[in-house]
């Protein structure tokens, strides 16, 4: 299934934080947006999610989602949003529930959620026993159990440390392998952007619009030799050119609201 955002805008009252901005995902992509604070992203991904409509513009899909699929758009949050009092396998399972699947299928479903994200040992353990890496995996597995055609990421792994994020950056790279699962990734972290995603959207400061797009033109399982990184650490470099006199003057903007 794809999605195809077609000139969307948005204002909260008179403030407009997102003008004109249309694309369209492809199948089993990872496209990240990239931009100045304030200039829409999380807005944009609320939309796209259902839980805001757009002042303007539509959303649509082209597509079918995959067999089975319980909930073709699906969140992985910023802050894991687990229930403290619930084991991994019980967190997991939850977007399950009142679903009228047969108990034998739902721990199945629940079984391979776990095992895709490595997690099968950890199923009878609460949250406050792992660390926030790999509390993360959990946010991953439960948004899996529900067989998504599409992700929408805002900001997963920026409560991480660098260590929990580089290893989960390598997973999740390696989890999406394959798949015909998209997803839309919201980062701040230009490095996480050049290292998972196949395009990035440059925004612009508010109102936010699409400014460039950028294609990384290397396959994600090649991303790590010697010359992958280098030419990485260009584009990251162009990214940062594409938006840093906005940034600034967005980090002006806000501190004087």
């Amino acid at each position: 299934m794809e999605l195809i955002v077609d000139h969307l805008s948005h204002s909260y009252n008179t403030l407009e934080v997102l003008h004109d901005v249309s694309f369209a995902t492809r199948l089993g992509e990872i496209l990240a947006i990239v931009g100045p604070s304030g200039c829409g992203k999380s807005t944009l991904l609320s939309i796209v999610g259902g839980l805001l409509q757009p002042t303007s513009g539509q959303i649509a899909t082209r597509g079918a989602p995959p067999a089975g699929s319980l909930n073709p758009l699906t969140f992985v949050f910023q802050d894991f949003a687990l229930l403290p009092w619930r084991t991994v396998a019980d967190n997991v399972g939850f977007p399950l529930e009142h679903r009228g699947l047969a108990a034998t299928e739902r721990k199945e479903i629940i079984a391979d959620a776990l095992r895709r994200t490595g997690l099968s040992e950890f199923a009878g353990v609460l949250p406050k026993q792992l660390s926030g890496g790999m509390r993360q995996r959990v946010g991953i597995a439960r948004a899996l159990v529900v067989r998504p055609a599409i992700l929408l990421m805002d900001e997963p792994l920026s409560a991480l440390d660098s260590q929990a994020r580089d290893l989960l950056i390598d997973d999740f790279s390696k989890l999406m392998a394959g798949e015909s699962m998209s997803a839309i990734y919201v980062t701040h972290n230009l490095e996480e952007a050049v290292r998972l995603a196949d395009r990035v959207l440059v925004f612009s400061r508010r109102p936010g619009r699409i400014r460039d797009i950028i294609s990384i033109p290397m396959r994600r399982g090649e991303r790590s030799s010697a010359g992958a990184v280098a030419k990485l650490a260009e584009l990251q470099s162009q990214l940062w050119s594409l938006i840093r006199d906005e940034a600034a003057y967005a980090d002006r903007e806000m501190a004087n609201v």
